[in-house]
This record gives C-alpha cells, structure tokens and sequence, in this order.
C-alpha cells in the first residue's frame, strides 16, 4: 500500500504499474486475468528449490534410471519445461544469473566465488532486495555462492556452506519449517541442496535406502562412451538425485504442514548439468540443460511445454507474481503467460555462455539455439581447452572411489569408440570456431555441421542472432581489447589463494568506473 494506492504488476502498462484504487478496479482486475492468465491473488509464498549440478536426470523428464517420486509427482501437478536452461554451466555464475536475471557478462560473476569472482557493482537489482522492498520475508538455506554476499540482504540465513560432506540433512527441513512458520507475511525462501554435486556418495544417513549399483545404469548418452568401469560412479551420480528427491519430500511436507502450500509457488530447477563429459563446464545441452517445474496450486495447470525458457525468466515472473517493482531492461521473459496454456507468442532463440569457472578452465564461449538447431562460438578457437585433461582425470578419480574394478581408462575408452564420438572429443579439447549441430538428428552434439554448405545459410542466420544478443546484452568481450585482457589477467592466476589476495580487474577495463552499462538491458529476449 502506498498512499490509499495499491501496486498492482502489470508489465508494459504505462505508469509502472501503480493504479488508484476505486471506479476503475474492473479494468485493473481484467488486465490482471488476461496477462497472467487468472484471477490475482494475495502475494503468493514462494519457495525455490536449488539443486546441485543435476540436469534433467529426473524419473519426470524419461530417464530410466532415476527415482526420484517425489519431485516426478511435483512435476505432475505443475508445469515441467521440457527444454529449459541456464545462463551458463557454474555454479556461482548460473545462481547469479537466477537470483539478478542477467546473463553473467552483465552481471559479472563470471567464475567461482571461491575465486574471488564477482558481480560488477554493488546495488544491481536481485530477488532478495526487490521482494523484500515488496513486503517478504526472506530466507536461504544452503550456499549462496555470489560474490559480494552483502548483496542479497537475508533475513534469515543458515547452513552457509556447500556441505559436500552432507552433514546433518534433516537440518535443511527443520530450519525451512522454523522459517516458513514464523510470520504470515509472504515469505520467499531459497533452500540449497547439496546433492547430486560430487563426491557422489552412495549413501548418507539412511538414504537412499535401497542404493543403486552400476548393474542397474548407463551412462547419460551425451557422453558417447559407457565403460563397465564408469556405472559405480553414474549409479553414486543417482543415488545422491535419490537422496535428494527424499529430501525434497520432507520439504514438501513441512510446506503442506504448515497450511500454506495453497499460496505457495514452488520452484524447482538444477543450477546446471551433471558434472561428466561434455556437461558441467560447456555450452554442451548436457552442461546447460536443466529440470526446471512450478507449482502454484489454482494458478498453474499441470502441464509440460516444450517453449525455449532460461533461468533468467525466473526474476521477472516471479517479481510479477508477487506484485513486486518490476526492474527495467531485464532480458528475460515473465513466464506467467504459459501457466494457463498454449496459445502465447515465445521466443524463438535462446542464448548461453561460458567464462570460467577456476582461473584453470577459462575458455570463453557463447551459444544460440533455436527450436531445432544450436551454434556454439569459441572465442579462442583453434587453442586446447584447458579444462578437456582435468575433467578426465577428475572422472578417473571419482569411478574409483566408487568402483573395486580395473581403473577407468576414459582416454582408451573414447579412443575406440565411434568416429563421430572420437570426434566430438576432438572438438571438445580443441574447439574451432564454430560448431552447428542439428538437435534433431543428433540431440548429442556429435556432428558438426558448420562446414557443410547445405548448412551454410544456417549457420549465417544463427551467427547473425549470435551477435545481436551479444551487442544488445552489452558484451564486453566483443572488444577484442577486452578478450586480450582477460585472458591475461585469468591465466596469470595460479591458485585459488593468488585469487583470494586481490580483486579481479576486469570491471575496470570492461566498463570503466561506472558498470551500469553491463546491466541496462535493451529489450527481453525475443
């Protein structure tokens, strides 16, 4: 309430969206119905559920494998976005952009937290600022992970850590329940699990109870190899989405406990994708790819959509479902016009990026895809990536902690598999310019296209997207100078400790002493 006025978030109505009350509250509740797609309602709750490096490994999204009954029945009893993704495959950098709305070249967490990466400026917009200014209450569970903390003002903060040792897990639902049940104002509450991340620990206090074992799985097939000696591992990978799925439930639980699950959005989605080959770390669909489902009892319709959705829309709907201020030059997309059903214009492209995510692994990308095909450009093509060795050897280690066999070769292993499987790998350590894959024919990214002249008009089409995004979103790296630079500056950088002892410079020579352009957006993503 302001003044006898009532703020009420209609996005593209002139006026920021603030109306008298009184003769015209008729108009105000029609434009409400026919851009959300229902009657407006209290300022719902809203619960976001982070997991970790999970992609669409869910029973809900048809992997075999998975158990998870409790996020397949949350799924069915709202919407499930079948092709959603992140802004980029890293942790501190994909939450960035969930919680601001931005792609991370506007907001500047490009890397780890853990490496001193960080946003560019203090005071750009996020959800924990813009709902708290709306009246929430606000609580995170679990890591943050963004860079400066002070930044997303909590009111209530606990478990601040990664917890990859998974110590305590009840205490994620008995903490949610204190929070959810201490006031009636809205509360808005991001609660962080570790799971699936590694170490991938077969069992933790009791869960799952009935573990998998490699007999029971297969390798994700974006990966293109599926070794004997890899499954201890991938069914470990599993058994922590058990785990988590059990977790989830007790969560939902405490909710429906508490008496308001009707008035409570539930969100939940993957901060990127699994941690294997050709996932987490890539513009690859195995790395950006994510489980994204909403629950909003009365306000969504159960559903599955197959429209291209970031993590970036979340900012913007989830400001408009709680009547919040909307924030200018955001380039996501409300979501609110899918809760109801089809018949909604949607975007035709949707973009992803790559920095870093240490200083051991920059190796910087940008994607565009569209409905059926995807474009990855590498900034320094014809170079070794840095992180195709380690992401090996990382593998090696993990199958034998969970494996008594023969040690896992994967060098040998990719070596005799299929030609267009060893060649997927080439591309993968030393990227060219450009990689066209047809997600149709090949949704594994094996066979690049973008030399092919029936592909060639294509491929113009989708580097011409490319680079309108990156100029309307405001890349710094479009300037060759900026690229130059930063690559210097990140491969100077030996350790995480070199990292912690001084700031990145980057803001500076992006934006210079005032990086308000790298988050004054043009227009949302069409």
């Amino acid at each position: 309430m302001n003044g006898g006025r009532k703020r009420i978030c209609v996005p593209g109505w002139p006026g920021k969206g603030v109306f008298p009350r009184g003769w015209w509250f008729g108009l105000q509740l029609l434009a409400a119905i026919l851009l959300s797609g229902g009657l407006p309602a209290d300022q719902p709750n809203i619960l976001l559920i982070v997991s970790e490096d999970n992609g669409p490994e869910l029973g809900c999204y048809g992997d075999p494998y998975a158990r998870t009954p409790n996020l397949d029945g949350l799924a069915a009893e709202g919407i499930r976005f079948n092709r959603a993704f992140v802004a980029q495959a890293g942790c501190s950098q994909s939450r960035a952009s969930i919680l601001t709305g931005l792609y991370p070249h506007q907001h500047g967490q490009i890397g780890l937290a853990t490496w001193n990466f960080r946003l560019y400026a203090k005071g750009i917009p996020n959800l924990t600022r813009c709902l708290k200014g709306a009246g929430y209450r606000t609580g995170i569970i679990g890591k943050l992970h963004i860079n400066p903390a002070s930044e997303f003002p909590f009111d209530f903060q606990q478990i601040t850590g990664a917890n990859f040792a998974r110590k305590d897990l009840g205490a994620y639902q008995e903490h949610a329940t204190s929070f959810i049940t201490a006031g009636e104002a809205p509360f808005f509450l991001s609660v962080n699990y570790p799971d699936p991340h590694d170490p991938w620990l077969r069992q933790v206090g009791g869960l799952p109870r009935n573990p998998q074992t490699g007999a029971d799985v297969r390798a994700m097939p974006y990966m293109g190899i599926d070794p004997p000696a890899m499954r201890e591992m991938i069914a470990d990978y599993y058994n922590c989405l058990s785990r988590l799925d059990s977790l989830v439930g007790d969560l939902l639980a405490a909710l429906r406990k508490s008496g308001k699950e009707n008035n409570t959005i539930v969100v939940y989605l993957g901060d990127h994708g699994a941690d294997m080959l050709r996932g987490k770390r890539t513009c690859y669909e195995g790395g950006v790819r994510i489980p994204l489902i909403l629950r909003w009892p009365g306000r969504i319709r159960p559903q599955i959509r197959e429209e291209l959705v970031s993590t970036i829309d979340l900012m913007p709907t989830l400001l408009a479902v709680a009547g919040a201020e909307p924030v200018p030059g955001l380039p996501g997309r409300d979501l609110r016009p899918l809760f109801a059903g089809p018949g909604e214009e949607w975007r035709q492209y949707l973009f992803t990026e790559y920095h870093t995510h240490s200083a051991h692994n920059y190796f910087p990308q940008r994607a565009v895809r569209c409905s059926r095909f995807k474009l990855i450009e590498s900034l320094l093509p014809g170079e070794e990536h840095p992180d195709y060795g380690p992401t090996f050897a990382k593998l090696v280690k993990e199958a034998g902690l969970s494996s008594k066999g023969p040690p896992l070769d994967p060098h040998a292993v990719v070596a005799a598999a299929a030609m267009e499987v060893r060649e997927a790998y080439q591309r993968m350590r030393r990227p060219p310019r450009f990689e066209l894959y047809d997600l149709e024919s090949d949704p594994y990214e094996f066979r690049n296209l973008a030399g092919k002249p029936e592909y060639a008009a294509t491929l113009r089409i989708l580097r011409q997207e490319l680079r309108a995004w990156r100029s309307r979103t405001g890349d710094p790296l479009l300037k060759e100078e900026n690229l130059r630079r930063l690559s210097g500056e990140v491969r100077s950088v030996k350790s995480k400790k070199a990292a912690r002892k001084r700031p990145w410079r980057y803001p500076g020579y992006f934006f210079g002493e005032n990086p308000a352009p790298a988050f004054r957006g043009k227009h949302p993503d069409r």
